[in-house]
């Protein structure tokens, strides 16, 4: 039994934008790989931009809704264990959208188009580090972190440095990182903890 259209857009979707990059992905393409027509495309999706967006949302590492279910409830487990896990995600999340992405920053045209699409659906890649600010923020009203701690630095550094591990190592020459994920994420957890308890 085929899939709905919808998963097939968003599986075709990935997989072109994962090999060929999002500005050589066109919805004729996404179309013929999910064999249906770019018509049926656009009755689940207004724009490539919203595509992308739910491929990011939908078909890569969850790290919006870790955010928000840690948000919801942070004191489920340790501050440590949720930011180890965070940087987990974080990891995996920007390995697998950096290929997807990049493309975009070789044409300006078509970066502006995305850049300001992304702005009107109100999503982009601050939202990540927004997401744990606002988490960070709801642990020092708990107490469970210094009240003076400055969380937006945290968030930034946090995931900045998950970024920075996926492009050094994970999206480029295929170098092995000196540490596992699971290690990076728990000793960056450790590190980040340490000046902001």
């Amino acid at each position: 039994m085929q899939k709905p259209a919808r998963e097939r857009i968003l599986d075709a979707s990935h997989e072109l934008m994962r090999t060929i990059g999002l500005a050589r992905t066109t919805t004729k393409e996404i179309a013929r790989a999910a064999d249906c027509s770019e018509a049926a495309l656009y009755k689940h999706f207004a724009s490539k931009e919203e595509l992308f967006v739910a491929v990011l949302k939908e078909r890569l590492p969850e790290l919006g809704p870790l955010l928000h279910r840690l948000t919801a409830d942070p004191g489920t487990r340790s501050v440590e264990e949720n930011l180890t896990e965070i940087a987990r995600q974080a990891v995996h999340f920007y390995a697998e959208s950096f290929p997807i992405a990049a493309s975009l920053y070789a044409e300006t045209k078509l970066k502006r188009r995305h850049d300001d699409s992304m702005r009107e659906m109100g999503t982009g890649p601050h939202t990540p580090i927004e997401g744990l600010d606002t988490y960070l923020r709801s642990e020092c009203e708990a107490g469970r972190l210094s009240p003076g701690a400055d969380t937006f630095a945290a968030a930034s550094l946090l995931l900045g440095a998950c970024a920075q591990r996926a492009f050094a190592y994970d999206s480029t020459i295929g170098k092995k990182p000196p540490q596992s994920v699971d290690e990076f994420a728990a000793a960056l957890a450790r590190t980040l903890l340490n000046g902001i308890s």
